[in-house]
Order: C-alpha cells, then sequence, then structure tokens
C-alpha cells in the first residue's frame, strides 16, 4: 500500500502514531462501548458510573461524547395511561406523603396498580415499594383489578419488613386502595393512610418511576406469550436486577439494597421513629402606616 500511494513506510508509521489513540482511550472507549451495549436502556450518567465502577476515572461529559459518537444514546418513549377508578364512595385520606421528611425505612411506603398486555390478555401488576430506599418490597400480578390483587402485594410487603405501627401507606385513590377490606389491614398494622388526588400522578412519583422503569427495561423489551412467563420475568427484574443491580441517581448511583446496607452500616443503633411532618411557613408582612 505504501508502493502505491509513493510513501515510504517510514513516513506512514510516523502519521500514524501521531493520529492513533492511546492505549488508555481505547480502553476507556471499549468499556462504555460494552457497559452500553449491556445496558441498553440506560443513559450517560449512568453509564458514567458503572464505568467508574469498573476503575476508569472519567465524567459524564466524555462519556456522552463517546456514547453519541458511537450511536449508543438511548432513546426513550414516553407514555402516561390513566387505569384509576377514583368515582367511588370510599372516604379519600388526605396527602401525607408530601409533607413527610425520611430518614429510614419503613417511615413511607409507596403502591400502585398497572397494566401489561400480553398477546391474548390483559393483566395486572401491583407493587409496594419503601419510598426511602426504592426498593419493591411487595409485588403480586393478577388478572383482574379487584382488591386482592393490590392486597396481596401488601401482605407480602408486611411478611418482608413486619412494619411498626406509625408507617404510612401512600397510593392513588382508587377503589382497591380504599376499600374496606385494605384500609382495615392497614390498621391493624397500625399504618397511617395517605392518598394522591386525581389525576395528579407526580404526587405518588417515586412509584410511577418505578412501572415507568419496569415497563422500558423489562416489559417493552421483550415480548411475554403467557402469564407464567411473564411472573418469571418481573420475578426475575425486580428481585435480581431492580432491587440488586440497578443504579439510582437519587440514592447516589446505588441500587436499593446497597442504600439500605449503607443506611444500616452508618447508624446501626439508632432506634427507628416514625417520618416527621414539615409544613411550609409564611409570615404575614404588613406595611408602614
Amino acid at each position: 500500500m505504501c508502493e502505491l500511494a509513493g510513501v515510504s513506510r517510514a513516513s506512514f508509521y510516523r502519521d500514524w502514531e501521531k493520529k492513533a489513540p492511546g492505549e488508555a482511550e481505547v480502553a476507556l472507549r471499549d468499556a462504555v462501548q460494552r457497559t452500553a451495549l449491556a445496558h441498553r436502556d440506560h443513559g450517560y450518567r449512568r453509564i458514567t458510573a458503572l464505568v467508574q465502577r469498573a476503575g476508569f476515572m472519567v465524567g459524564e461529559e466524555r462519556v456522552r461524547r463517546i456514547m453519541r459518537t458511537d450511536n449508543l444514546l438511548a432513546v426513550r418513549r414516553r407514555k402516561f395511561v390513566v387505569t384509576t377508578d377514583s368515582n367511588h364512595r370510599f372516604r379519600v385520606h388526605p396527602n401525607l406523603a408530601e409533607s413527610m421528611e425520611l430518614t429510614a425505612v419503613n417511615q413511607l411506603w409507596v403502591a400502585d396498580i398497572t397494566y401489561v398486555r400480553l398477546r391474548k390478555e390483559f393483566v395486572f401488576l401491583a407493587v409496594v415499594l419503601d419510598a426511602f430506599s426504592r426498593k419493591v418490597i411487595g409485588w403480586e400480578l393478577g388478572r383482574t383489578l379487584e382488591t386482592k390483587l393490590p392486597l396481596a402485594a401488601l401482605e407480602a410487603a408486611i411478611a418482608s419488613r413486619d412494619p411498626q405501627p406509625g408507617l404510612c401507606h401512600h397510593s392513588d385513590c382508587g377503589t382497591q386502595y380504599a376499600s374496606n377490606e385494605y384500609v382495615k389491614r392497614l390498621e391493624a398494622c397500625g399504618a397511617h393512610l395517605s392518598m394522591s388526588r386525581p389525576a395528579r400522578p407526580w404526587e405518588n412519583g417515586k412509584c410511577e418511576s418505578f412501572i415507568n422503569t419496569l415497563k422500558r427495561e423489562e416489559i417493552d423489551a421483550r415480548r411475554y406469550h403467557s402469564f407464567t412467563e411473564l411472573r418469571q420475568h418481573v420475578k426475575e427484574f425486580i428481585e435480581q436486577i431492580y432491587n440488586k443491580v440497578r443504579l439510582h441517581s437519587a440514592l447516589g448511583y446505588h441500587s436499593p439494597e446497597e442504600f439500605e446496607c449503607s443506611q444500616n452500616t452508618a447508624a446501626p443503633a439508632v432506634k427507628w421513629s416514625p417520618a416527621a411532618l414539615s409544613f411550609l411557613r409564611h409570615e404575614e408582612i404588613y406595611p408602614d402606616d
């Protein structure tokens, strides 16, 4: 090739050494590519955190530049479907969650229901999260929206956490969460009820965020042929990936279980107490006479 181009070998190698990337740059780019391909749904911030864990000293902007050059930036679809029936005669409890200052687990649980479309039917998923660590502590799949579905998820959460009186349970104001059976089970645990207003999904944002993550990273990524197959993959995603591996920017790029472990290590002897309520204050200012 050098003879055909009329260039000496020495000149070719000198020019190549000036333009060739260094070993460190090649290694970094390889790590970013492998991480991005293994976690196709992750944005550049989470990819940066994973690459840093692998031992590379790199910032978010550099990782973003590499991902953009290699066409690895994630493209996400955003949807919102209203599935809550708030037109009922049951009592709607006030929203306590928006004023709570969380300092530990089991102070605030958040719950919600979503639907999953299979090839021949719709099924429904009920989840309960610990709002402090974003960990899924209870979930259940079912074919109907009856109260027994979220109640089964609640029973799983109670069995795994054994909460003390003073816990606050937050959900939307749908019929399942406002029903007598569900409310009585929470009252038996000494829990306080909190509900978001109709058509205000941001008031239950942590649970909505998890559902969005589940659909984007697991459910929308594959086709399920049966209810049994869906249950198996949802269980694997929640218990093996989301709770143990997936990084959360709100948790300092730790997984929920890592975050809970770090909190227990930092304050092993602190006695549990309910969350405090913090309300906005105002001062009346009167003009001078």
